[in-house]
């Protein structure tokens, strides 16, 4: 299903980083173009909000604490780096360490930060715009669409995206149909 857009709607726009990062890498040996990702979603709206969720990674951690000097500069510069590109394509960052727990279990989501800042937003916009494929967003979708008034847009790589989540939202945006959505390694 396509909902309406049109050039007055307001959009707030959240990136689940880790889940995009992950498919992308993981179907397509290759990496998110961002900006042509916002640009392609936004279709001439009004951006109110964009912000992606990102988690430094415990191995860039490792080795700034046990790497030589020049093996630190390089590993932490490529994830800062990374950072650095998403704030120049303009999208705001939520950044946390991944946590990891007695026995050696790891965590590294973002679910409730994200679903907090769309409650927080939905007030501000028309449209809010879930860029992940994680069926635990489905009742936020519900509570949205439902209990707010909002229209609700998803888009991720459908091959990974839940069937639940994209059952759930107004309109599901396949990115693997975009243009230049992919960078090759």
């Amino acid at each position: 299903m396509k909902t309406i857009q049109h050039k007055e709607q307001r959009v707030g726009i959240f990136i689940d980083i880790q889940n995009l990062y992950h498919s992308a890498k993981n179907l397509y040996h290759g990496h998110v173009n961002y900006q042509e990702l916002v640009k392609n979603l936004l279709g001439g709206r009004k951006l109110v909000r964009l912000i992606a969720y990102v988690v430094k990674s415990e191995g860039v951690q490792r080795y700034e604490q046990y790497a030589p000097a020049e093996q630190q500069k390089k590993t932490s510069g490529s994830e800062a780096a990374f950072f650095e590109a998403l704030e120049k394509a303009g999208i705001e960052l939520r950044v946390k360490d991944i946590q990891v727990y007695a026995g050696g279990a790891k965590k590294a989501d973002w679910d409730v930060g994200m679903a907090v800042d769309a409650i927080r937003i939905a007030s501000l916009v028309d449209t809010i715009v879930l860029v992940t494929g994680d069926g635990d967003f489905v009742p936020l979708v519900e509570y949205l669409k439902w209990g707010l008034g909002r229209q609700v847009e998803v888009a991720a790589f459908g091959r990974s995206t839940s069937l639940k989540l994209k059952e759930a939202t107004d309109s599901f945006i396949n990115i693997e149909n975009i243009p230049r959505i992919i960078i090759k390694k």
